[in-house]
């Protein structure tokens, strides 16, 4: 994400800010961790820096132009426990025969019943990893996993419904719960 020369503007101010009046100012004598450092960064952020008028405000302080506003605000509600994932990139990619889509150069498994179609990767911008696949409406498909190509050289996929032999039809159980149940001794089927 490239800035505008007036954003970048703005923060080289804040840092030229930052370094005259509050870097210079900091008694490293005080500080012994971390935390001590942001303790005082805010306090000096929220007593001081909010509370002195600014050039580029008007002569306003950033707290007068922020209670200004304030009757604009809305509360985000239950959409804030998503407030991550409304910021994921969403990119559009065709699903191979083999079930998998590639993204910066690497390779990832989606459900195989996506083979042939086109989908969006769900991609976390700031981790820079795929976490998911959906439809052009914005519903998930499923997750999208790194491809272990030398694991998953002799691996037979099946597209959703066919009956493989021991295995129920896509939904049921796969051969890996099948020796699960086994394993812990319970033979009951779902």
């Amino acid at each position: 994400m490239q800035l505008t020369a007036v954003a970048k503007g703005k923060l080289e101010r804040y840092h030229k800010t930052c370094r005259g009046a509050f870097l210079a100012e900091l008694d490293e004598r005080h500080i012994t961790s971390l935390e001590d450092l942001n303790a005082r960064l805010w306090a000096w952020v929220e007593q001081v820096y909010h509370r002195s008028e600014h050039a580029g405000l008007g002569g306003l302080t950033p707290l007068a132009r922020y209670q200004r506003d304030l009757a604009r605000i809305r509360v985000l509600g239950p959409k804030a426990a998503q407030l991550d994932a409304l910021f994921h990139h969403r990119i559009q990619r065709h699903v191979r025969k083999d079930g998998t889509v590639s993204y910066q150069g690497q390779r990832f498994e989606v459900p195989y019943e996506l083979s042939g179609k086109t989908v969006q990767l769900v991609v976390d911008p700031h981790a820079q990893r795929v976490v998911g696949v959906e439809d052009d409406q914005g519903r998930s498909l499923g997750e999208a996993t790194p491809l272990d190509a030398i694991g998953n050289l002799h691996r037979t996929r099946h597209r959703a419904g066919a009956t493989v032999e021991g295995l129920a039809p896509h939904g049921g159980p796969n051969l890996v719960e099948i020796a699960l149940r086994r394993h812990h001794g319970d033979n009951t089927q779902e």
